[in-house]
């Protein structure tokens, strides 16, 4: 288990209690709607899924959702949402940062949402996120725009967030197309407080 994964697991049972993540996930979903076509039929797969809050807020939108993450105490908690709501589409799968289990496997769509940043190798992943998706797929990052990092209080395991240009360069040489961003959400946090703007990449395979 990794040093994330253990963090994670730590905090999922009160996960959801915060009406920001719920409020992001939403504002997420809704940017993925304006720009991909989505419609029954699509497979999909949500990346660092957590407790499942984007997937939920798009499970009317798609026909099967992945929902893959490393943290057991995450997914303990999505399963018994999606038990009590008897969403057998919405398919709960424990994975290392690698993605192991999903390599033989293709999808329309892949999402992720706050997940990149704690990946080390930004790179590796979209280069990942391309072989997974079937031509014409597309992929939806929501993650935080480069700041100093204070959002996460200086720990040197994550990502003080992305420069978009460098972030589209790397996604072009993994092989995307058609790459666009957009500010979805902002979080306020801190004392004094500060915001941190989201931004949602939407890049196509061709």
């Amino acid at each position: 288990m990794t040093s994330s994964s253990a963090h994670f697991d730590a905090h999922a049972r009160t996960w959801d209690d915060d009406p920001m993540r719920s409020a992001r996930a939403e504002a997420v979903a809704a940017g993925i709607r304006a720009g991909v076509p989505l419609r029954r039929g699509l497979r999909g797969l949500e990346f660092g899924c957590g407790t499942g809050l984007l997937s939920f807020a798009l499970r009317a939108d798609v026909d099967t959702i992945t929902l893959a993450d490393t943290s057991s105490g995450m997914l303990e908690v999505l399963r018994a949402k999606i038990a009590a709501q008897s969403l057998a589409h919405l398919q709960p799968v424990l994975i290392d940062e690698a993605g192991s289990g999903l390599a033989a496997q293709s999808f329309d769509l892949i999402t992720s949402l706050m997940t990149l940043h704690h990946l080390p190798d930004t790179a590796l992943a979209l280069r990942r996120f391309y072989d997974w998706l079937s031509p014409g797929g597309h992929l939806c990052l929501a993650d935080l725009d480069a700041e100093d990092g204070s959002f996460h209080h200086h720990e040197a395991s994550v990502h003080p967030g992305f420069e978009r240009v460098a972030l589209e360069r790397l996604a072009e040489e993994a092989g995307f197309r058609q790459i666009r961003f957009a500010t979805v959400f902002t979080i306020a946090k801190g004392t004094p407080e500060r915001e941190y703007p989201v931004f949602l990449m939407i890049a196509r395979r061709p």
